[in-house]
């Protein structure tokens, strides 16, 4: 997932939230360009190190890098925004595009370059009204790659829970009486 644009002091929960959003729903990793924000990226690399370590988290200063890269590897581009193609007539599409040939998404921050549009492969829209990044990318991601959250392969597995919350401390598993075999 490429977050393009960001913005020190106007974009940092955004920018946060979108990296999150990849990360909770299937994403490998973020590069975020625009502004360097050492903040933004230790607070997303915290909230990896506790939850998804897999999780790949990098700047570029330069987002037509980063396509270009993708582009190297043979990956397919897909830029989310209002102004693209619905999601419903491309997912068919987009799902089979994931396994074969890899995909990077990219989710802009200030207003996205008109190269941008130019250069990926699909533009994709999940509504055609204005809408947040961080929506566009929750759905995108759940239909695109399913409803699979990260839930146990962090350094503190969640136990899901019908009420509280319960995270436990990474260790063997508890045998049939609750102790550790």
């Amino acid at each position: 997932m490429l977050r393009m644009g960001h913005r020190i002091g106007r974009d940092k929960r955004i920018t946060t939230h979108v990296a999150l959003t990849s990360m909770a729903l299937g994403a490998s990793g973020v590069f975020m360009s625009g502004d360097e924000d050492g903040r933004v990226m230790d607070s997303v690399r915290r909230a990896r190190d506790r939850w998804a370590p897999g999780f790949s988290v990098e700047y570029s200063p330069s987002w037509r890098e980063v396509l270009g890269r993708a582009r190297s590897m043979g990956c397919a581009i897909a830029h989310l925004t209002m102004y693209g193609v619905e999601l419903q007539f491309l997912l068919d599409g987009i799902r089979s595009l994931v396994p074969s040939r890899g995909l990077l998404v990219v989710v802009g921050a200030e207003k996205v370059p008109r190269d941008v549009y130019a250069l990926a492969d699909l533009n994709v829209a999940v509504t055609h009204l204005p809408h947040s990044e961080v929506a566009a990318l929750a759905i995108f991601l759940h239909d695109v790659i399913g409803p699979r959250g990260r839930i146990s392969d962090g350094p503190r597995p969640v136990l899901p829970q019908l009420r509280g919350k319960l995270s436990l401390p990474r260790g063997p598993s508890p045998g049939p009486s609750g102790s550790p075999p």
